[in-house]
């Protein structure tokens, strides 16, 4: 199938499809505020009242940072790159393994509405407020992309309002975020997963069918050479590898679910700790579904457009409309269905807003305003719902998740791992990571790697049947064409240091905040700090240590059963011998044995 110079529009069906995702979502909003009109207090509002379960949680931490730009980003990356993205699915699960078993032990035990109260019990009040600063930009500056790029793209091909979408996604996302608190966005989570699973079920399927099936979907996929998973160059400037993918993007994901407020804020809403760990592990079902929905679409976009390339023939201006061009390619003829996938773009932002809308609210409620400002527990309550309402409207364009969060998770772990680091390395730290990060990840901006380093698989028009932008310049490129490169000149540092793939910005942080901190808490005395033993990681915490104690006790019990079966026996053989040998009752064993019967048929004539 070729790429059409003409594609649908939105008619009154797609918009009554989205119209429908928006209100459901509110009517969850207002909901919980009808049966949530015992929530007085913040913590009732911020964290649920501690009394959520494990699966709704669960489905709500995948929803957080499965945002628009999964829905509509991901396909775009795996049709540019190829399916090599996938293998996040494999650094989910040490995300998940090190999020469940150092970090939500700590923070749950210590019974905290803000994860970064914990820095102030650890470290000192001002590692707290730089820490919850930090946060606060990156939150705003991640969101802004969220809500703004994922419009702008949908807009260019749908022709959907843009400020449209972007004051309706914001409206009803405060709308349900102040009256409902965190149990609603929880439960609108979950609503809007589906959505999103919904929306991608219908473009695969449908490409499916017109591409004749599955394997010739994968089959073209493999000749284009998009089927590269095991990709293992060891070369830190090379875009996506596996060692990119499954050591850096560990980083990132563990800075995301690890220690990041609205995930931390989520499973701590749990009623236990055991249904805390279980959310996580539960969550990454609902990941690798999302992954294998996103990957599996790129795949149907290179089907679909493997011999007429839209972006190359100038059909739309940017990766990201790849998809919504897709939507509206195949399924113009079904009214309805692209308001579908819209919708689901949206579930995504909507999910990932109300999240950092309701994480915001709360860190500006227990770092910024309770410990300064004395107010009762109704106006703290009015506040957070207050904050809620009006942090929408602050939102940045661009975003430095990984930049900021990489320190972020190298301070908590300096705190949570290492008994002797002290609040002057703890703060030392932090700097100096925050510094390396934003250094390389700044220069990046100004220096973006250079295609033989980031190596996107080759587009090709030549099947286009109508005439494109390549065809104007005589270009078009083949899968295996070398000339896509060209040599460039530039700075040392560009070529070596701002070309690292952009998976290492987190590392990058992590390790020097790591590797300072340890390094001034040595030289400032940290070796002779005492500390409370509940505000790091203890034995008793991990799941391994459960399984030691759970195979200690049954061996315990086994020899203790050992022992007893071993009485029992001697006792059973102490009388099976006093049985065999009494002279009236014991059994004939041999035919030595005769004056025995002889004395006991005396007896009996007797």
């Amino acid at each position: 199938m070729a790429a059409s110079p003409v594609i649908g529009s939105f008619v009154a069906a797609d918009y009554a499809v989205f119209a429908l995702m928006l209100l459901v979502s509110a009517a969850i909003g207002v909901y919980y505020a009808i049966v949530g009109r015992g929530q007085s207090s913040s913590r009732d509002f911020l964290m649920g009242g501690q009394s959520m379960t494990a699966v709704p949680v669960a489905l709500s931490l995948t929803a957080s940072f499965m945002s628009a730009i999964t829905v509509l980003a991901t396909p775009a990356e795996v049709y540019r790159y190829g399916a090599s993205y996938g293998l996040f699915s494999l650094c989910y699960v040490l995300v998940v393994v090190v999020s469940s078993e150092v970090f939500l032990p700590v923070f749950y035990r210590l019974g905290i509405t803000s994860t970064y109260e914990y820095l102030e019990i650890r470290f000192n009040r001002a590692t707290r407020l730089l820490g919850t600063v930090m946060f606060i930009v990156q939150t705003i500056l991640y969101t802004g992309i969220v809500i703004y790029a994922p419009a702008l793209a949908l807009n260019q091909v749908t022709g959907m309002d843009l400020w449209g979408a972007v004051i309706s996604t914001g409206v009803v996302c405060t709308f349900y975020c102040t009256m409902g608190g965190l149990k609603a966005v929880v439960w609108t989570d979950v609503f809007q997963v589906g959505i999103m699973v919904a929306g991608f079920l219908s473009v695969i399927i449908r490409a499916v069918v017109l591409q004749g099936g599955v394997s010739n979907i994968l089959n073209h996929a493999e000749f284009g050479g998009r089927l590269n998973f095991w990709d293992f160059d060891a070369s830190p400037l090379r875009r996506h590898t596996f060692w990119t993918i499954t050591f850096g993007g560990t980083f990132v994901w563990t800075s995301i679910y690890g220690i990041n407020q609205a995930q931390v804020q989520r499973y701590i809403s749990c009623k236990s700790m055991t249904h805390a760990k279980m959310s996580l592990y539960i969550n990454l079902l609902g990941l690798w579904v999302i992954m294998l929905c996103s990957v599996f679409a790129g795949l149907c976009l290179y089907s679909v457009y493997k011999h007429c390339d839209p972006w190359t023939a100038g059909m739309v201006s940017a990766p990201d409309q790849l998809m919504p061009y897709m939507v509206m390619d195949i399924l113009r003829d079904y009214p309805g269905l692209p308001g579908l996938f819209v919708a689901a773009a949206y579930s995504g932002t909507l999910s990932t807003v109300s999240s950092s809308v309701n994480a915001l609210a709360a860190v500006t409620i227990e770092d910024l305003i309770n410990p300064y400002i004395h107010m009762s527990e109704k106006h703290l309550s009015w506040t957070s719902k207050g904050l809620s309402e009006c942090i929408i409207s602050i939102r940045a364009a661009i975003s430095i998740f990984g930049i900021i969060g990489g320190p972020l998770l190298g301070l908590f772990s300096l705190g949570i791992l290492c008994p002797y680091a002290n609040a002057t390395g703890g703060l030392a730290g932090l700097l100096s990571g925050l510094v390396m990060s934003l250094w390389v990840g700044i220069g990046a901006q100004f220096y973006p790697p250079l295609p033989e380093q980031s190596r996107p698989l080759g587009l090709t028009t030549h099947g286009c049947n109508f005439k494109t932008a390549a065809d104007a310049f005589n270009w078009s490129a083949s899968p295996t064409e070398p000339s896509l490169y060209t040599t460039v000149l530039q700075p040392f540092l560009a070529e070596n240091w701002y070309s690292l793939s952009y998976l290492y910005f987190s590392p990058i942080g992590t390790l020097t905040t790591l590797a300072v901190g340890l390094l001034v808490s040595l030289l400032s005395g940290g070796m002779k700090l005492k500390l409370e033993p509940r505000v790091t990681l203890m034995k008793e915490d991990t799941m391994l240590f459960s399984f030691y104690k759970l195979f200690k006790e049954r061996v315990s019990d086994m020899s203790v059963s050992i022992n007893n079966l071993q009485d029992v026996l001697s006792l059973s053989t102490t009388f099976l011998y006093s049985f065999s040998s009494h002279p009236y009752l014991g059994h004939e064993t041999s035919r030595k044995a005769g004056p025995h019967k002889k004395q006991r048929e005396h007896i009996w004539k007797q």
